[in-house]
């Protein structure tokens, strides 16, 4: 593990792999990056540098909490940052659920940046749409009305991020209830503003102007449904398909780490497109 200043805050990241080219991996919803780490000592065993980190206000990064700007925006610039400070743009830029929000959005604000998009379990459709914003935003502004930053701070999500940065915990109740209550407010709305887009916080426009070469791997339950992943691979001009042997269940999420079974044919077919990707004759300009 490492620590860097990226756009005023303390990131932590680790890189896997000592050569080849750069891949960054972001993990969903607010998990810190150990949980990439399997799978990307597989993608660097086939000759890639992985980049992992925490998001700001996940795992043991900073936390400052602002709600200026939809958190994937924030992380998708934070990242682009962190990337910049070691010289290895443009690269390949991947992650699941939340973490492939922040790696499309990525590609629209610093497409020059981008070598390939690795996209999992793409985010949409009404289940979705409707506990995401509860889950992320809404069960903590409820805490913080009724029993404060201390009531944050013991809820099981703040718990696990003190555990990970035990500093996070003093800048928490450092803040004002009312700071922070308003902060999630103007995230949640942000956040729902894009919430109902085929895929999530990304409009269709959005997603027919990417440029960067694509792979999509769709989930398979009712959050990452296998069809949103197929929008995003229509959507998204040239983008490749990739299906694992799942079928969709009717459950609103299935934990990340139940796909670790299927990790060793994500690493060969991240490794083998980006090997295509790598090989592919420029474009015309």
């Amino acid at each position: 593990m490492a620590r860097a200043r990226v756009r005023g805050i303390e990131i932590n990241y680790e890189i896997v792999g000592n050569q080849g080219p750069a891949v960054a991996l972001t993990t969903g919803g607010r998990r810190g990056y150990p949980e990439f780490l399997p799978l990307a000592r597989r993608i660097a065993a086939e000759g890639f540098r992985v980049f992992l980190h925490d998001r700001r206000n996940t795992g043991a990064s900073e936390m400052l909490i602002s709600g200026d700007e939809v958190e994937e925006v924030v992380w998708a610039d934070d990242l682009h940052a962190l990337l910049a400070q070691h010289g290895v743009l443009p690269a390949f830029i991947g992650g699941s659920s939340a973490g492939a929000r922040t790696s499309i959005l990525f590609a629209i604000r610093h497409p020059e940046a981008v070598r390939g998009l690795l996209l999992m379990r793409v985010t949409g459709g009404p289940c979705a749409a409707e506990r995401l914003p509860e889950n992320y935003y809404g069960q903590f502004i409820r805490l913080a009305e009724t029993g404060g930053m201390a009531a944050v701070c013991a809820s099981e999500a703040y718990r696990e991020r003190i555990e990970a940065n035990p500093a996070s915990r003093a800048k928490l109740m450092a803040m004002d209830p009312k700071h922070f209550i308003a902060a999630l407010t103007r995230l949640r709305a942000r956040f729902q503003a894009g919430a109902h887009f085929p895929v999530m916080g990304v409009s269709e426009a959005e997603l027919a102007a990417i440029k960067a070469p694509t792979i999509v791997i769709p989930g398979n339950d009712q959050t990452h449904s296998s069809e949103s992943g197929r929008i995003a691979q229509r959507m998204i001009r040239g983008a490749e398909l990739h299906e694992l042997p799942l079928t969709d269940q009717p459950v609103p999420l299935i934990p990340y780490d139940e796909w670790s079974p299927y990790e060793p044919e994500i690493a060969r077919v991240f490794a083998g497109f980006m090997r295509r990707v790598i090989a592919a004759p420029p474009k015309a300009a």
